[in-house]
C-alpha cells in the first residue's frame, strides 16, 4: 500500500494524526478531501478552498469510515464537509448518507453513477502486465489541457508510478466495481455540489448530466476545457 509522505506545501500543520492530517487554514468549516483511484492526498496540494482540511493518510476504502469517525471524535468536530474526487466521491457520498447529521456540505467531483465491471477487469489485466505503463496512460487521460499536466508531471507522476503497490491498485478497483450512486444516497443531504470537467475522458460528461437528472436538488457545475482532475485545471474555490 502507498503511504503519504509529503506535507502539503505552504499550509500550516496543526495536528498530525496517524490516519488523517488536519490542517488549520483559518477556515470556518472543516473539509475532508477524499482522493480518487491511483491518487492520494497530495493530489490536492494546489487546491485552495476556504476551509480547514482533513487529509487521509494511508488511504484505503476499507478503513476510511472508521478512521474518519475516530478523527472527528478526537478533534471534537460537530460538523464536516466532504470533497470527494472520483472514487473518493463514492466514499464521501456513502459516509454522508450514513452520517447525514454530521454533514454541512458534500462536493462530488468527476463522478459516474457506476463503473462497468468488464472495463475494470480489463484495466486490472493491463496493470498486471505493466503497472507503470498503464498508470502513465491513465494519468495522461486525466488531463484535457496538456499544459496543465506539467505540475502533475513535475510533482507526482513518477512518485505515484513508483509508490503505488499493484495489490493496492487492484483492491481499490475491486471496491470501485461495487460502487453505485443511487438516488436515495443523497436524498437527505441539504447541500450537494456536483463538479465535472467538460472534457473528462475517464468519467464522460454525459454521465454527470445523468446524475444531475436523478438528483434534482443538487447544484451542477461544468468546468469548460477541463478533464478528470478539474481542480488542477481550474480554481474551484469560486464555485464552492
Amino acid at each position: 500500500m502507498i503511504y503519504a509522505k509529503q506535507v502539503v506545501s505552504g499550509m500550516p500543520e496543526s495536528v498530525l494524526e496517524a490516519d488523517f492530517k488536519c490542517l488549520d487554514r483559518s477556515g470556518q468549516e472543516s473539509m475532508v478531501l477524499v482522493p480518487g483511484w491511483a491518487t492520494d492526498y497530495r493530489i490536492f496540494n494546489t487546491l485552495d478552498l476556504k476551509a480547514n482540511y482533513l487529509l487521509p493518510l494511508n488511504f484505503h476504502p476499507a478503513t476510511f469510515e472508521k478512521n474518519l469517525i475516530k478523527t472527528i471524535k478526537k478533534n471534537n468536530l460537530k460538523k464536516i464537509s466532504l470533497f470527494g474526487f472520483s472514487l473518493g466521491g463514492f466514499l464521501a457520498a456513502q459516509f454522508a448518507f450514513k452520517y447525514t447529521g454530521l454533514i454541512d456540505n458534500l462536493v462530488l467531483v468527476s463522478m459516474r453513477k457506476r463503473y462497468d465491471r468488464t472495463e475494470l477487469a480489463e484495466i486490472k489485466n493491463l496493470l498486471r502486465r505493466n503497472k507503470k505503463a498503464y498508470l502513465y496512460k491513465f494519468y495522461n487521460q486525466c488531463f484535457y489541457n496538456k499544459n496543465q499536466m506539467h505540475w502533475f508531471k513535475d510533482n507526482l507522476l513518477k512518485v505515484y508510478c513508483q509508490e503505488f503497490d499493484l495489490n493496492y491498485l487492484l483492491e481499490t478497483l475491486d471496491y470501485l466495481g461495487k460502487c453505485e450512486l443511487k438516488p436515495q444516497t443523497l436524498k437527505g443531504i441539504k447541500k450537494v455540489t456536483l463538479i465535472h470537467g467538460e472534457c473528462d475522458r475517464v468519467a464522460p460528461l454525459k454521465e454527470a448530466r445523468d446524475i444531475k437528472g436523478s438528483f434534482k436538488h443538487i447544484k451542477f457545475i461544468c468546468i469548460s476545457q477541463a478533464g478528470h482532475i478539474p481542480f488542477l485545471e481550474e480554481d474551484l474555490g469560486k464555485y464552492i
